[in-house]
């Protein structure tokens, strides 16, 4: 087994560690104000960070897909904020939202673990904010967004007992 290898495989096992941790943040938190508090008072509410992992799983999914698919595709951008309001996050259920996140989460592991070649790994596409991004990069940046919105979301609790 390559180091590149185990890479991937400790990568692609985080994507399920990652949304079991989210799992059991938010049953620890339920009765804390999910969906009331705001990150630095004005920003997202927890479970409207849980939408967008969710809404972002998909995307971060299917540019792994077109990536593979495709020759050197480019990829969609998203504004992020939009999908707040157009997808009406604040409306939403934590359960449902959580759900359907732990659903897209092992579709998406188990795409990774389908990848049995070293070059389907390096293949690419042109990332609209970034440029070169392959299958590689994405599996770390989900592993990096999740770890950036574990934190946000502890972040809102924690604002919400100073306040």
């Amino acid at each position: 087994m390559t180091n590149f290898t185990r890479i991937y495989e400790r990568y692609t096992r985080n994507l399920r560690d990652s949304i079991n941790m989210i799992d059991h943040f938010i049953h620890l938190h339920l009765e804390d104000g999910l969906t009331v508090y705001r990150d630095g008072g004005n920003g997202w509410t927890v479970l409207e960070v849980l939408c967008h992992l969710r809404d972002y799983d998909r995307i971060f999914l299917s540019r792994a897909r077109q990536i593979l698919s495709e020759d050197q595709p480019v990829m969609v951008s998203y504004d992020h904020e939009a999908l707040v309001i157009e997808n009406r996050y604040s409306e939403q259920s934590v359960e449902a939202v959580l759900h359907d996140l732990r659903t897209s989460r092992y579709e998406m592991a188990s795409f990774f673990e389908g990848l049995t070649e070293e070059a389907q790994w390096h293949r690419f596409g042109t990332h609209p904010q970034v440029g070169h991004w392959s299958i590689y990069n994405q599996l770390l940046q989900v592993n990096a967004h999740d770890i950036d919105h574990m934190e946000q979301m502890t972040r809102i609790l924690l604002e919400k007992r100073t306040a």
